[in-house]
């Protein structure tokens, strides 16, 4: 029971990290305007994405235009769209695997140590799509605060930190988790069958060394 619901959670962790790593890939909100100094532009926001930029004018209405070309974007974008598309996939693959070395998943021929395997596997995959997730997102958000604070960089062109970049960090966090979660699993399932399969043997030599003391006392006595 303990061993499922260990399972259970891991797999409900990594589902909200990898649903989290899907929106984080497709939402604009990766760079938002910043209202400082002279630009005052209030009713007037945008938003950079790794797909497209929006202007949202006033919260009424909203236009957003995919871009013409990869070439226009910054390196770390350009860098941010091909590694949060390697996590995204990475983390649907550990998702899948996990559901077929769940142990309430029954697969033909199918033994513990397969489990164990597949199990492992998954961990290792949540760890490394949320490895690859936190490159782009900490890249993106150092360049922001990097230009922020650079007197030589226009007011207007200044950013600031958008909503994807926080999810993008809870969904890589929720994926770290769900590996470590599956990787103990399977660490400690070893132990506990290491340990099961070690006492038969012991109690094993125990009764055999009992017998033979029983048999020669008996035939000693049979002798005599």
């Amino acid at each position: 029971m303990v061993s499922s619901a260990l399972q259970i959670t891991g797999l409900l962790i990594g589902g909200i990290g990898m649903i989290g790593t899907f929106a984080v890939t497709g939402m604009p909100q990766w760079r938002v305007s910043a209202f400082i100094e002279n630009n005052i532009i209030v009713f007037e926001t945008i938003w950079e994405g790794l797909w497209m930029h929006c202007i949202r004018q006033a919260n009424i209405r909203m236009q957003c235009k995919v871009y013409d070309s990869m070439l226009a974007l910054s390196p770390d974008l350009q860098a941010s769209r091909g590694l949060m598309c390697a996590g995204s996939v990475l983390s649907f693959l550990a998702f899948i695997i996990a559901i077929i070395g769940m142990k309430c998943t029954r697969c033909a021929q199918s033994s513990w140590q397969a489990k164990d395997c597949i199990i492992l596997t998954a961990g290792l995959l949540f760890i490394l799509s949320g490895a690859v997730e936190l490159i782009p997102v900490c890249w993106v958000a150092n360049t922001i605060i990097s230009d922020f604070y650079n007197p030589i960089v226009n007011v207007a062109q200044k950013r600031e930190l958008g909503e994807a970049l926080y999810l993008g960090w809870v969904a890589a966090f929720c994926l770290i988790a769900a590996g470590a979660i599956f990787c103990c699993f399977c660490r400690c399932c070893e132990k506990t069958r290491s340990y099961g399969h070690s006492a038969p043997t012991h109690y094993r030599t125990h009764s055999q060394r009992l017998h033979r003391k029983t048999a020669s006392s008996y035939s000693k006595s049979q002798y005599v």
